[in-house]
């Protein structure tokens, strides 16, 4: 059981008093920060006793603290207010790695938080977070879910069967990933209960590395202890994903996010997370890189002359040959063009980026190309690109069978993180072109079987090739497909050989994890006048593991 030393509740005493924000130190590595609606003992590492509404919200749990790859913890060696005006003060605790600020106004239940790198090494994954009392915080909270954490007393008898991964007994699985999401499609996530809410607010997606398919953990029951987490990844290039690590430049800032308090209400952390987007960027960040920002649009037209309708925009590293999925030593961005194919990004920070353009399905759902181009955004300038053409394929059409978004969407079982799903697909399907829906199509192969699909065809010349293009979502080994056609011709095999595995399969994904794009070419005399079978045969079972698929198109080359 944690306890409170004399100093700390003596410094206690004394800030009941206080009137504002304020930063108390009480030992050489122990300070008190807050105001008057709550207070926290900061020490070396963590930070505990946290009152709020007249009680402590982290009670026996381990409290706030930050840190990089795995459990590499943040140790502060100082603080001291570097920022104070008549609003706000602005705390800077520094460890040798950098420092985390806590701007504090007088009547915010909260504090805005940012970090500014000093020597942060090579790194995949950047977190703040807080464990707190499983008592008062009770259900978790992100974009897609709003649900009860599982009770502890279900861990005792339930069995670890792989990372943070349990077994109950009625058959269930529970995991930290289930409350995984889209980092770009979330503002504010938290732990609330009855009376207690804890939050953190994103105004801004552009210090999260990665592109529109960047996912990353956001709460979970701590099996070890019970304790309510509320993570706040805020640079991840490892989960779900064929993971790297990123240099980070010195004096990169990640932030500035709202770590707010309420009574449990989503609804005001939504008002409130609605408040945040609309006053970015913060005028109270003392950087002047930070407030040099310009603007960028521009019109992406195929070059069959179809609008890019929904196409997704990345604005990442000037080098484009870097994975989208593993950018992670800038500053991003991304939005989606609109029916016209138009698209625009407003508040981005001066410098040279990469754009990269894909489909995100719909109407365009059979481009695999992508579009890129180079760009610099100017201050108080915008970038306008014009009209952009976007070089597109006009081969012909056999079939297809899913869109390209790099995703699972449309089939069968895609959709919310929940943990060995493709136990639950086919070992043997039979996909009938012309007459079969995409739904037929499940998201996942991974049992030993064929899924083959029924096609007619008759070739335009002898001499014509066809282009088979199979889009993954994600491949997580040891499982091994091979391509057939009608029976005996080997088109093609997918292996841990030719590609590296990533986790999302593993890791309750669902959509999508690491996208692969494998192409083959078929002489047309493999082919037959009429009925064709494409069989596409697991011959190596794995666990959980195997192919998350997105798209399949077999074209005539024009």
């Amino acid at each position: 059981m944690r306890t409170t030393s004399l100093f700390a509740a003596l410094a206690a005493a004394k800030t009941a008093l206080a009137k504002g924000p304020f930063l108390q130190q009480v030992t050489p590595t122990q300070w008190i920060i807050g105001n008057d609606l709550w207070n926290v003992t900061q020490g070396a590492t963590y930070a505990t006793n946290l009152q709020y509404q007249g009680s402590d919200a982290v009670g026996k749990a381990q409290g706030h603290y930050a840190g990089v790859d795995g459990e590499a913890n943040l140790v502060y060696t100082s603080a001291k207010i570097v920022s104070n005006s008549q609003d706000y003060i602005d705390v800077a605790f520094s460890s040798s790695l950098g420092d985390l600020h806590w701007v504090i106004y007088p009547d915010l239940a909260g504090a805005y938080q940012y970090f500014v790198n000093k020597a942060l090494p090579d790194l995949s994954i950047f977190r703040t977070l807080w464990r707190l009392d499983p008592a008062l915080f009770t259900y978790g909270f992100n974009t897609n879910k709003n649900e009860k954490l599982p009770d502890f007393s279900l861990y005792a008898n339930a069995p670890e069967i792989q990372d943070e991964t349990f077994q109950f007994p009625d058959g269930s699985y529970v995991t930290k990933y289930d409350f995984a999401n889209y980092v770009r499609e979330r503002d504010f996530v938290g732990v609330f209960g009855d009376q207690t809410g804890s939050w953190y607010i994103h105004p801004t997606n552009e210090y999260q590395p990665g592109n529109h398919l960047s996912q990353t953990l956001t709460v979970h029951r701590e099996s070890a202890t019970g304790d309510a987490v509320q993570l706040n990844v805020v640079q991840d290039t490892s989960h779900f994903r064929v993971g790297v690590k990123t240099p980070q430049p010195v004096g990169k800032i990640w932030g500035p996010w709202l770590w707010y308090l309420n009574n449990g209400s989503v609804s005001d952390a939504r008002t409130r997370a609605a408040h945040e987007r609309a006053t970015f960027p913060y005028s109270f960040l003392n950087n002047t890189a930070y407030h040099s920002r310009g603007s960028i649009k521009g019109k992406l037209t195929l070059s069959d002359g179809r609008p890019a309708a929904g196409a997704a925009v990345f604005l990442g590293d000037t080098d484009t040959s870097i994975r989208p999925l593993v950018q992670g030593s800038n500053y991003y961005y991304t939005t989606f063009a609109d029916a016209s194919g138009s698209f625009s990004i407003p508040n981005v920070r001066s410098g040279s980026y990469g754009l990269i353009a894909a489909s995100n399905g719909g109407v365009i759902g059979d481009v695999y190309t992508n579009f890129t181009s180079p760009v610099t955004i100017s201050k108080d300038k915008t970038a306008d690109l014009g009209s952009l053409t976007w070089t597109v394929p006009l081969n012909e059409k056999i079939f297809q069978i899913g869109d390209f978004d790099k995703k699972a969407t449309g089939f069968t079982n895609s959709g919310l993180h929940v943990h060995g799903l493709t136990e639950k697909s086919p070992a043997n399907l039979t996909y009938t072109v012309g007459v079969s829906k995409t739904s037929d199509w499940y998201y996942a192969s991974s049992k030993l079987g064929s899924w083959d699909v029924v096609f007619n065809t008759s070739a335009p010349s002898k001499t014509a090739k066809a282009l088979l293009s199979v889009s993954l979502a994600g491949y997580s080994q040891s499982t091994s497909l091979t391509i057939y056609l009608n029976g005996n011709k080997t088109i093609g095999t997918i292996t841990k050989d030719a590609l590296t595995s990533d986790p999302a399969l593993y890791r309750s994904g669902t959509i999508s994890g690491e996208w692969r794009f494998l192409q083959y070419e078929i002489a047309a005399s493999d082919l037959k006048a009429g009925k064709n079978v494409l069989s596409f045969t697991t011959d190596r079972y794995t666990l959980w593991r195997g192919i998350l698929w997105d798209s399949i198109i077999l074209e005539w080359i024009v």
